[in-house]
């Protein structure tokens, strides 16, 4: 992964698991449910946009293959960008 991807990816990365140190304190402490549920989902949040940075660095890197002269390369890297995205968009 290449800059500014990486720094952004690392401290998206360290401020879900602060989130869910937050949230397993909440839950350890009875807090309200919504309370907790929103904490869930600002820690979903991160992580998604974690998944679109590292998504963008692989386009900006590994994409040159769709430059390339190879079809299997090319329809390879398409399948995978498409599974990929496929899972991430599951809920």
């Amino acid at each position: 992964m290449i800059e500014p991807h990486l720094s952004k990816t690392r401290n998206n990365i360290k401020k879900v698991r602060g989130q869910m140190d937050l949230v397993l304190k909440m839950l350890d402490d009875g807090r309200y449910c919504v309370d907790v549920i929103q904490q869930c989902n600002a820690a979903i949040g991160m992580l998604r946009q974690a998944n679109n940075v590292i998504l963008e660095s692989h386009l900006t890197t590994c994409g040159k293959k769709l430059n390339s002269s190879n079809s299997k390369e090319k329809e390879q890297f398409i399948r995978e960008i498409i599974r990929v995205c496929n899972v991430s968009a599951r809920k």
